[in-house]
């Protein structure tokens, strides 16, 4: 049918047609719509889930962190963690959380040094950590060379009652470490090695014994003296007792122990144990690590030395557990016996003894101290010797 301007009208099948296409665009864009905004809904509750964490206070994600600071295996474990996001690395370096810092959090490798763990150990420290300040001043002192700075962060453990700290002030005393020969102060170490062993340090209760038996430092009191020691060996079987399950025997016939080949905790076979030897502090293992990569000499080797003491002129304590090195020519005493073994303490000389040195030590020609006047004379110089537990070997002064 036509209209009278001649346009055909549309028939009823065409009509319906285009209806149904309206309806059905219109229907698609309504679902598209309802559809996209379903998911974003279900994508911020999810968001909401997972985010819990925005939701705790700070004070409960201290405590939290405090605890996995003072409980981790590894530098690791809250390393990755810092960088999980933003706010846990600015709660990981809370001064709370470094203060709670355990020693294996603190452990460093000599050879992965650098100006970045330097500046971690000196943040915990100045947070009030004791152990990274008594481990930080080991290091200035005896690796950088900073004797001032080190001294003050040892002192500053040692006025916080730390044991090791006091014991390493000690023995910087008796050797007059960082000076002269003239700067020893027997008294001073021999004070510091009391407020120590009051405190249970075990090698300082072993140091103030031999003081106490060789009158060095102190009077003379060879009863006190053996006190000291016995003290020391029963605190040494102590701390393995609980360190190991009850099941666990560490006892045995003495005779067994004298004729095995392997190493056992030395001093303890006077008891007739036989126990692994006591884990070394983190601050000697890396005195050990720095020393071995600079190439230290272990022997008396002045040939090559500086004008100062330096290079291989400066010997390393032959205890394995200590790692100290010498800060002058001629600090630490030797053998005078052999010769080959030089020693920062009596705790030292005592303990390498029987866990090394009594099966190699034997007498040599070669070994001839020369005295001011420049003539050889064997044995002890000047009346300086150590005392130790067994009386066939003493320690002269090189």
């Amino acid at each position: 049918m036509r209209t009278r301007s001649g346009v055909c009208y549309r028939n009823l099948e065409q009509r319906k047609t285009e209806i149904k296409k309206r309806m059905r665009k219109r229907i698609t864009n309504t679902n598209y719509n309802y559809c996209t905004y379903n998911q974003e809904e279900i994508c911020c509750k999810r968001r909401k889930k997972i985010d819990y964490l925005d939701e705790l206070p700070d004070d409960i994600v201290l405590s939290i962190l405090c605890k996995l600071s003072s409980t981790v295996n590894t530098p690791s474990d809250l390393f990755n963690l810092v960088l999980t996001c933003k706010r846990l690395n600015n709660l990981a370096l809370n001064p709370l959380v470094l203060s709670k810092a355990s020693p294996k959090l603190l452990t460093v490798k000599a050879k992965n040094w650098s100006e970045s763990s330097h500046r971690f150990l000196k943040q915990c420290s100045d947070s009030g950590n004791i152990e990274a300040t008594y481990t930080l001043g080991m290091i200035r002192f005896y690796c950088l060379e900073n004797r001032g700075s080190g001294a003050s962060l040892m002192a500053k453990a040692a006025m916080n009652s730390y044991a090791p700290a006091l014991y390493s002030l000690a023995v910087i005393q008796f050797n007059g470490s960082g000076g002269t020969k003239t700067d020893t102060d027997l008294r001073a170490g021999v004070a510091l090695c009391a407020r120590a062993a009051f405190l249970g340090h075990i090698d300082a209760l072993r140091e103030l014994g031999h003081c106490l038996q060789d009158g060095y430092g102190v009077r003379q009191n060879v009863t006190e003296g053996r006190r000291f020691l016995i003290h020391a060996n029963a605190r040494e079987v102590a701390a393995v007792l609980y360190s190991h399950p009850p099941s666990t025997s560490i006892l045995f016939h003495a005779q067994q122990l004298k004729h095995s080949n392997g190493v056992s905790c030395p001093l303890l076979s006077d008891f007739g144990c036989n126990v692994p030897p006591p884990e070394v502090h983190i601050a000697n293992r890396f005195l050990t690590e720095w020393f071995e990569i600079k190439g230290t000499s272990n022997v008396d080797d002045v040939e090559d030395a500086g004008p100062d003491g330096d290079g291989l002129g400066l010997r390393l304590c032959s205890h394995a557990g200590c790692g100290r090195p010498e800060t002058r020519k001629h600090e630490f005493r030797r053998c005078s016996v052999c010769g080959a073994v030089n020693y920062c303490s009596r705790a030292c000389q005592a303990l390498d003894w029987k866990l090394r040195h009594k099966a190699n030590c034997a007498p040599t020609e070669e070994f001839i101290v020369v005295d001011a006047h420049g003539n050889g004379v064997d044995g002890d110089v000047g009346g300086d010797v150590i005392g130790v537990e067994d009386e066939d070997v003493m320690m002269a002064e090189s």
